[in-house]
C-alpha cells in the first residue's frame, strides 16, 4: 500500500523521524526490542486486548488473525470487506471465500495524520471484534499493522508466523519443534522495523501535540 503524504504532514512527519534518529534506537538492538514493546504496550492499553502482534504488512496481520484462529488449505472463509490484495492472499493460502460460511470477526482500522488522534476511542469502539487489525501505513513511516486479541492461542499462533516460522527461536538450529500444534506450514518473515515502530509509538505519544 503507497501512501499519500500531503503537505501538512510533513512537519509531523519529520519531527518524529528525527527525534526517532537522535535517540539511538537504529543502532541499539536492546532499543530496538523497547521500541516495540513499548508499542504493543500502548496498543494493548486503548483496545483493551491482552495481545498485540505487530507485522510489517496489512496481509501479514491478516494471515495471522486467519492462522491464528484455525483456518488452514482449503477451508472456506467468511471474511467482510476485504481488499483485492487481501482476496488474492486467500487464494494463495488456498482459502475459499465463502459468504454462507459463518463470518469471522474480525476488525479493520485504518490509521492517519487525521484520526490518529482518536484510536483510542476508535479501538474501544471495536473492543467486541475477536480479532482487530489496525494498519499504521498512512502515517508514511513504512508498513505496520498490528493484530490485537484476548485469545491467547491466536497470539501465540500469530506471533510465530513473523520470522522463524516452522522452527522457533529455542529450536530453530536443530530444526525441532516444540509446539507442533502452533507450527506454521509456512516461514514466513512478517517483522516490523523496530525503526517504524519507534516512528509509529512516537507518533501515538504525540498525537494530541
Amino acid at each position: 500500500m503507497q501512501a499519500h503524504i500531503k503537505e501538512k504532514d510533513y512537519f509531523p512527519l519529520s519531527y518524529t523521524i528525527t527525534r526517532v534518529l537522535n535517540s539511538g534506537v537504529v543502532m541499539s538492538i536492546e532499543k530496538n526490542e523497547k521500541e516495540l514493546k513499548g508499542l504493543k504496550r500502548k496498543l494493548c492499553q486503548f483496545s483493551g486486548k491482552k495481545h498485540a502482534i505487530l507485522f510489517n504488512a496489512d496481509t501479514g496481520a491478516l494471515h495471522g488473525a486467519l492462522w491464528g484462529l484455525g483456518y488452514e488449505h482449503d477451508d472456506k472463509v467468511n471474511v467482510k470487506n476485504l481488499n483485492n490484495r487481501e482476496k488474492k492472499l486467500l487464494y494463495w493460502l488456498g482459502l475459499e471465500l465463502d459468504s454462507s460460511a459463518e463470518a469471522v470477526n474480525i476488525a479493520k482500522l485504518n490509521i492517519d495524520w487525521t484520526n490518529i488522534n482518536k484510536i483510542e476511542g476508535s479501538l474501544k469502539q471495536l473492543s467486541e471484534a475477536d480479532v482487530i487489525c489496525v494498519n499504521f501505513t498512512d502515517l508514511s513511516f513504512g508498513p505496520c499493522t498490528a493484530l490485537l486479541t484476548n485469545d491467547d492461542l491466536v497470539a501465540i499462533r500469530a506471533e510465530r508466523l513473523i520470522i522463524f516460522g516452522a522452527f522457533d527461536l529455542r529450536t530453530m538450529w536443530t530444526q525441532s519443534e516444540t509446539e507442533l500444534d502452533v507450527q506454521p506450514g509456512l516461514q514466513m518473515n512478517y517483522r516490523l522495523s523496530p525503526l517504524v515502530g519507534a516512528c509509529i509509538k512516537l507518533s501515538i505519544l504525540r498525537r494530541n501535540k
